[in-house]
């Protein structure tokens, strides 16, 4: 095993970071550390945390360009698009923040004579986040934040693909004040990783990524009696009534299934559409895709970037092959896509049509630019096929009748569901997962909750 991180660009194959993986010493020191310095930071209160929070979230923005394009060097994100992501972390954190006070206040017992009752949230420590690479600010952000709100000092480890991103988080922690301890990275190997898991100062655990690494990382938990957040796979759907804004809807779903290269958990993969506007909508989507283009990522032209590796472009390969050897048709012909061959982590988008659910596309998730289309008669087979998925982050459906909209959705088993819309996160709403999407709940007032433990005053005057 090496001792070394190495992170391949998938623009051009070429090293753009190597570090050393953190020392035994360096953990316990970082454990250590975290722990030292948390009664401290939770005594500060949530306003002097929060001055200090802000002031971080200021200095990191402030290094918008330079973190946009350490993103895109690293993951393969076109440049054009990189810098939203540091807007995204930017409002997610000011939400947390602003919204802290109130989350974190004493919940009131009913008023009893001679008594004083009330639920305190407390911190639980240390928590552990351990963020992807796929959007590596906005899945870091959601636990971070909320976890130094609370009074927690924070321990991140990143992925070995974008290892910059925890390093510019943590510089604008330092450099707005932090005191030492209560934010901190280590580049860990997976083994240091199920270490850090493991280990008795870790309070709580926030995971982002694949449905074996949340095994994983449950596994390394068990008997540990810690909270442990897990935001899994995806395989998401939309659904398209025979009333929806067609324009808006193609817009949106060719959006939400290739941007990032298809890179994204809650991306769309699966879109059923009314029978009377099925041939129109795969007629525009169609055209619209042809409109991207593929290549190099720091070109400005670039609207589509290669995913993350050679190695995973096969793979996407494949998905697209075994449907159309199972008789789906591919309605974008990739010999448009001039920088797409196969050994090279550049691949075309694909619509797939005359797909089934037996077809890989249709029920396990797919981390790259292709989305299946189907044909349905009514809102009961669109919600059947909705529903038939081991998955359940967001679903949508695109409509004029916000009613009807209401009556899909609250029958899809789903976390998050839509309208008119997809592909998002709203920070004042819980974030969360259900079957193999993951569990526990990140942003919004609810994700409190995972980051304190409730305690009980009971006071009796005599």
């Amino acid at each position: 095993m090496t001792d070394e991180l190495i992170t391949i660009s998938p623009i051009d194959g070429r090293e753009v970071v190597r570090r050393a993986y953190a020392s035994e010493a360096q953990v316990v020191q970082a454990l250590a550390g975290a722990q030292a310095a948390q009664g401290a930071w939770n005594a500060l209160g949530t306003e002097a945390r929060g001055r200090i929070v802000t002031e971080a979230v200021d200095r990191f923005v402030a290094a918008k360009d330079e973190i946009a394009h350490a993103i895109t060097i690293q993951m393969g994100r076109p440049l054009r698009y990189a810098p939203s992501e540091v807007a995204g972390f930017e409002a997610r954190a000011r939400h947390m923040i602003a919204i802290a006070g109130q989350a974190l206040a004493p919940i009131q017992a009913p008023a009893q004579a001679g008594y004083t009752r009330f639920i305190s949230r407390e911190p639980i420590g240390v928590a552990l986040t351990i963020a992807p690479w796929n959007y590596p600010l906005l899945t870091a952000v959601n636990s971070i934040v909320p976890a130094l709100m609370a009074g927690n000092t924070v321990i991140l480890k990143h992925s070995d693909q974008t290892p910059l991103c925890a390093e510019h988080i943590e510089r604008a922690f330092r450099e707005a004040g932090a005191p030492p301890g209560v934010f901190q990275y280590l580049h860990a190997s997976h083994d240091i990783a199920q270490r850090l898991v493991r280990a008795p100062e870790i309070g709580y655990v926030s995971f982002t990524g694949s449905v074996r690494g949340g095994r994983a990382v449950e596994e390394s938990a068990a008997g540990r009696f810690i909270g442990v957040g897990l935001e899994l796979g995806g395989n998401d759907p939309a659904y398209v009534r025979a009333d929806a804004n067609l324009e808006h809807a193609v817009e949106t779903l060719v959006d939400g299934a290739f941007f990032n290269s298809g890179q994204s958990c809650c991306g769309i993969q699966r879109i059923y559409i009314a029978r009377t506007r099925y041939d129109e909508f795969v007629e525009r989507a169609a055209a619209l895709t042809n409109q991207y283009v593929l290549g190099n990522p720091l070109d400005p032209e670039t609207t589509l970037g290669p995913v993350v590796r050679a190695r995973a472009a096969a793979e996407i390969r494949a998905v697209i092959d075994e449907a159309v050897g199972a008789g789906a048709r591919n309605a974008i012909d990739p010999s448009r896509f001039k920088n797409a061959s196969k050994g090279s982590p550049y691949v075309a988008p694909a619509l797939l049509t005359q797909v089934d659910h037996r077809m890989r596309i249709m029920n396990d998730e797919c981390f790259g630019p292709v989305v299946g289309v189907m044909p349905v008669d009514t809102d009961e087979q669109a919600i059947a096929l909705m529903n038939d998925s081991p998955y359940g982050l967001t679903a949508a459906v695109f409509t004029r009748d916000e009613e009807a909209a209401l009556h899909v959705g609250r029958q899809i088993r789903t976390g998050t569901f839509f309208m008119n819309r997809c592909d998002y996160l709203d920070p004042a709403l819980a974030w969360t997962g259900v079957k193999n999407s993951g569990r526990g709940v990140s942003l919004s007032a609810v994700g409190y909750e995972q980051l304190t433990q409730a305690k009980s005053f009971h006071l009796r005057s005599v």
